[in-house]
């Protein structure tokens, strides 16, 4: 789906692989360097992908990640609910467009699977191949699944013992105050590491 994601990946068992925080400051590792390099390195293997606040931490990996595949109809589902009250889009039924962007997060438990349904299949996405488009399947998940697998692969050339927790944690940002408070807290994430969710002392 296209829209902006906080992202958390996480190391096996937190072990601070990445380096230190020290006075507030992070401090890399080696395979902390490979961590940042390779997130750097996303916007170069993926043309979806735009990069925004990251920062690496001794034991996980926080970063906003803007996802804009052209070829997907999914952002304008989740992006039309804040403009609704414009109607900018030229939408009969805003308060429809409301309810189905809202059932991925489902707060009410309200069933609007019909609903989505009948608004996503309004205009065909993919081209002649259809779902069977390779671009459609240019999403987080890929991109995520790059990175993991190629720092793994070059940091066990330093360290076998390395491993990544399986899978990782994703945050849709739906707002610009949802973001400000993101980005404020990749930013102070070393000035407040020893009362993180994340802490574990270092290797």
């Amino acid at each position: 789906m296209n829209a902006p994601y906080f992202v958390t990946i996480c190391t096996d068992n937190k072990i601070c692989f990445f380096g230190n925080v020290k006075e507030g400051k992070m401090y890399l590792s080696d395979l902390g360097q490979l961590a940042n390099k390779y997130w750097l390195e996303m916007e170069k293997q993926f043309p979806f992908v735009i990069l925004d606040h990251f920062i690496v931490m001794p034991n996980h990996v926080h970063g906003i990640i803007n996802i804009d595949n052209p070829l997907s109809d999914s952002r304008d589902a989740i992006y039309r609910v804040s403009n609704s009250a414009d109607n900018p889009d030229g939408v009969d039924n805003p308060d429809l467009i409301y309810r189905v962007s809202n059932s991925t997060y489902n707060p009410d438990g309200v069933d609007n699977s019909d609903a989505i349904n009948r608004v996503s299949t309004v205009r065909k996405i993919g081209g002649v191949t259809g779902n069977n488009n390779p671009m459609l399947h240019e999403n987080l998940s890929r991109c995520m699944n790059w990175y993991k697998g190629r720092c793994t692969f070059e940091m066990r050339k330093i360290n076998t013992k390395f491993f990544w927790q399986p899978r990782f944690i994703e945050h849709v940002i739906r707002n610009e105050e949802d973001y400000l408070k993101i980005a404020e807290y990749i930013q102070n994430n070393p000035r407040k590491w020893q009362v993180d969710k994340y802490y574990a002392s270092s290797i």
